[in-house]
């Protein structure tokens, strides 16, 4: 990603990873549209919720990862193929061993974890049905997203496709047969989403090892020294807790949500699926841009970089708008494939949802792009602050506001485009007045 012409070298290594990630967000959507559809609301509510949950705790994982990525990445641009084997052996035992911590904690607070979030009586025994299972698969999301980091901060954006392509047609076809077929229910789902995850997971490991050599760690580096592990930690901490913060606030949002009865859980399980669906491309973009920017910040191309800026934002913003038209116009009928018949109240309340959130998506696409560079560049804290003061926003208003009768619920729909633009605008403001210290 250092040579040849910038917008044509990002996009071509951008679209493998939003064609990934529409797949994973795929097969998220199947497991929803298969039990919202056969196995009820009760069920679609729980399953929602329990979908949160793991988003948010995988989410740790994927911060770990990614910053790893960023080292990988400016490791390769400096053609250091020695420091970047041992980054990559002292990045993996930090995240397996944080996965494992995971891991031990998920089963030990999963009641704690019910309470927390305001989870209804009548559909905790469903909740705690699909946790047991799907907790099962959070070493596979480590597997999986490590690989996957690390084959992209070296430029093959394809094969992380193509696993996740296997993966997420192999869940599909395990939903329809265990829930369907063998009457499993929502732990057929879990079953069906794990069994597919570990799949992907170790097939990706084992096509790295085979076909990339440069890559293969050998006896002397496997140890971990102080310097290469604060460095490590520098970047994957704080992205985690980029990541982690974010999808706590979520979480947060998801007990609001809860407190509002079986039938708003039910709309926002399948209205955050099509929301994350819609915004996924774009969050991916900004991954591929702080790939490009890390790759070329490691090389000291700074002009590059530069050129990168204005593309990215236009590509974004143009995505953006044609996804806000897309929800403004399909909401209704994308919701009806969640939800069964005479289930008009669940869909009113996704569409309400839908065309709020989807009128600002242009406020999620510059955020994703601020990420990835600040990331990219080193600076990963800011790209906390930023996230700290979007979600801190949505999750304040979100409970001022929905506690107001005229407002309601909608007050928790209106907090997230608000607390998008105020990130914004201080992200823009910051690099505006720090440009020449940042990329002198």
């Amino acid at each position: 990603m250092t040579k040849g012409p910038v917008m044509k070298t990002m996009l071509l290594f951008a679209v493998p990873m939003i064609l990934g990630n529409l797949l994973q967000q795929g097969y998220n959507v199947a497991d929803t549209l298969i039990v919202g559809r056969y196995l009820g609301s009760d069920a679609l509510a729980a399953v929602g919720s329990a979908f949160t949950l793991m988003t948010f705790l995988t989410s740790i994982l994927l911060g770990l990862c990614m910053g790893s990525g960023t080292v990988f990445s400016i490791r390769f641009g400096r053609q250091d193929f020695e420091g970047l084997k041992e980054s990559i052996f002292t990045s993996m035992m930090l995240i397996a061993s944080f996965g494992v911590l995971l891991n031990v904690a998920a089963y030990c607070s999963m009641d704690g974890i019910l309470r927390l979030l305001n989870v209804p009586q009548g559909i905790q025994g469903l909740m705690r049905e699909y946790l047991a299972v799907i907790f099962c698969g959070i070493a596979a999301v480590f597997l999986y997203n490590y690989f996957a980091c690390l084959l992209r901060a070296v430029g093959n954006s394809l094969a992380p496709l193509l696993f996740l392509a296997v993966s997420a047609l192999l869940n599909i076809a395990l939903d329809l047969w265990f829930v369907l077929g063998l009457h499993r229910g929502v732990a057929g789902a879990a079953e069906a989403t794990v069994i597919s995850q570990y799949i992907s997971g170790a097939g990706i490991a084992l096509y790295t090892f085979i076909t990339c050599p440069r890559l293969r760690i050998g006896i002397a580096h496997c140890r971990v020294r102080l310097s290469c592990l604060k460095e490590i930690a520098g970047f994957s901490v704080l992205t985690c807790v980029q990541q982690s913060v974010m999808n706590f606030g979520i979480l947060m949002v998801q007990g609001l949500v809860n407190s509002f009865g079986t039938t708003v859980m039910a709309a926002f399980a399948a209205a955050v699926k099509i929301d994350a669906f819609a915004y996924m491309p774009v969050q991916d973009f900004g991954n591929a841009f702080s790939s490009f920017i890390a790759q070329n910040y490691g090389a000291g191309k700074k002009e590059r970089i530069r050129k990168a800026f204005a593309g990215a934002a236009l590509v974004s913003l143009i995505f953006c708008l044609a996804a806000s038209a897309v929800m403004g116009g399909f909401a209704r009928p994308l919701m009806r494939l969640f939800v069964g018949e005479r289930q008009d109240a669940i869909i009113a309340v996704g569409v309400r949802y839908l065309r709020i959130e989807g009128s600002f998506y242009a406020g999620i696409g510059c955020l994703f792009l601020l990420y990835g560079l600040y990331r990219a560049l080193g600076k990963p804290g800011m790209a906390v602050i930023l996230t700290a003061i979007s979600l801190g926003t949505r999750v304040a208003l979100a409970y001022l506001l929905s506690a107001i009768p005229s407002v309601g619920v909608a007050g928790i729909w209106w907090s997230v485009p608000i607390g998008w633009f105020l990130a914004d605008a201080v992200g823009l403001l910051y690099f505006k007045r720090h440009y020449h210290r940042i990329l002198p």
